[in-house]
Parts: C-alpha cells; structure tokens; sequence
C-alpha cells in the first residue's frame, strides 16, 4: 500500500501553486504527443493462474460457469487474507484503433485504469466485460452494451463475489472506465437505485453519459435519471483536448455530485496516460486517496 499510504498522508497538499504576482506566464505549449511521454508503469499482464497477489487473472463469476463470459481480477501486491480493500470496477471502451498506436480490444484485457491508479498495490482491481448473446451463448461484447440487464446483473454478481472472498470494503467501491467505459459509470452504474447504491466514486475518462447523444441511452429523461441517482457523490470527469467536452462538462448541475474535471495536455484517444509520470494521473491519485479516506 506504499502509494495509497503516501497519498493518504499528503492528500491535503495543493497540487499546483498559483504563478507569483507579477511572474510572467509562458505561452500555450503545443499539445502532447502520448506516444512520446515516457512510461514508469507497464500495462498488467494476464496470468492463467489462481487467484494471488500481484497477478491479473481471468475469472468467471457464480451463476455464469457455462457461458464465455469472463472477467480479469487483480489482487494487490498487499493483498493479507482478513483485510479490506477499496475496488475499483473498471470497463473498457470499444473495439478502436486509430493507426497511431492507439488501440483497445472492447475486451477486459484492455482496461488500463486501475493499473495507473494504484500500481498494482492497496486496491483490488476488476476489470469487466459488457455481455452479448451470440450464436446462443453469452460472450464478452467488445461494441457498445450488448444486453444491458445482463450487463448490470454480472457487475452485481462480481461484485458482491469480490467483497466475499477477496476482501473488497463494501463501503469503498468505485466504478469507472475509458471511452465506452467512461459513459458505462452512469450507464450502467447508475442504470437502477440498487446498482447505484454500491459506489463511492466513479472515474470516467473520455466521454461522459449525455455529452452527446450514445446508443441505447434512452435520450434526455433516462439520462438525467440516472444523474440524479449520483446523489452528491464525487466524480472524476477527464478527456483529452476537446473544447465540446469542456463545454459540457460546464453545463454539469453542481448540486448533482461533486465534479472534478480535468483536461488532459494531449489529444489521442487513450487511457494510457495513466502509465506515464504525469501531474494528473498524480491528481488522480490524490482524488481517489482523499475518497477512501472519508468516513
């Protein structure tokens, strides 16, 4: 738990100090190229192994042993027997590649979250899979939603398993994902009063429930239902440069949850920020130790 400790100590401290009066200001840099920030984190490798600290390995949860569907779960390097541990449900975006190297599989293989979140130490990590019927057999859906009721009722599942056996706090759950994933927090987080109620916080990187019309999204009441079903709870909201992003994220009802938005210095459609030693996946650090830090 060394980051999560550390940032739990330091949670208080400011992450950026005003310029002093008179200083000049430097001139807009141009934007980031993702691709050549330097990396001090690797993207989790998937083990077939049981289940043990450190790995990342496929799991199939009760109710579901004779479909294709499965899940990658990652224990803490930390991780003891009897104690709790914050979880962080994570969701991949679409199948995508945009030919500069920027590629996700809409498998939970490509869920890149909860590696730059913690390291790999003090949070259990679950990577989930939207699910589709298929040929008669439920599988791992890498497009949009597939069946959202089977969706939201595997999340349920896994859930409730992980806080189980494994230890994960039942009052430190977080939700969250990437592009698809990102927009799935709401969608399926917030899909009914029941699911809603398991989260502390939710991590939504790159595009956002209702910043513009989704597939199946139910149109302009369904989504502010499920907004309101945040009830003041915290969330973190990023994207990459995209001035209509920004425009949205102002129009957020502050009274609806606590909005912690940030525009990321590079315009690739991407999670893997979070591998690189940049100042907001530090941010995103010190937002998350300061949630599971509240009582």
């Amino acid at each position: 738990m060394k980051i999560l400790s550390g940032l739990l100590a330091s949670a208080a401290l400011a992450l950026h100090l005003p310029a002093a009066p008179g200083a000049s200001q430097p001139s807009a840099a141009p934007p980031l190229r993702l691709a050549e920030v330097p990396r001090d984190l690797s993207e989790a490798a998937v083990q077939w192994a049981d289940p043990a600290p450190g790995k990342r390995v496929p799991q199939v949860s009760m109710g579901w042993e004779c479909s294709e569907v499965h899940h990658l779960l990652q224990l803490p390097r930390d991780w003891r027997p009897g104690r709790l541990y914050p979880v962080l449900v994570e969701y991949p975006g679409n199948l995508y590649d945009d030919g500069h190297g920027n590629v996700c599989s809409g498998l939970p293989a490509s869920c890149t979250l909860g590696q730059g979140l913690s390291a790999g130490e003090g949070l259990i990590w679950v990577s989930l899979p939207f699910i589709e019927e298929r040929a008669g057999q439920w599988v791992n859906a890498p497009r949009w939603w597939g069946d959202e009721t089977q969706t939201r009722n595997y999340c349920m599942a896994t859930v409730r398993e992980v806080c189980a056996r494994y230890g994960g706090d039942p009052k430190r759950l977080f939700i969250g994902g990437f592009s698809r994933g990102s927009i799935a927090a709401n969608r399926i987080g917030l899909m009914d009063e029941e699911i809603a109620s398991l989260w502390r916080g939710f991590i939504c990187h790159s595009h956002y429930d209702g910043s513009r019309r989704w597939p199946q999204d139910g149109g302009a009441p369904a989504i502010a239902a499920r907004l309101a079903r945040l009830r003041g709870r915290a969330q973190w909201i990023s994207h990459e440069i995209d001035p209509k992003a920004t425009a949205f994220w102002e129009r957020l009802d502050p009274r609806a949850g606590r909005f912690t938005k940030v525009a990321l210095p590079f315009a690739e459609h991407s999670a893997a920020w979070v591998l690189c030693d940049l100042p907001q996946r530090q941010q995103l650090r010190h937002w998350f130790a300061r949630l599971c830090a509240e009582p």
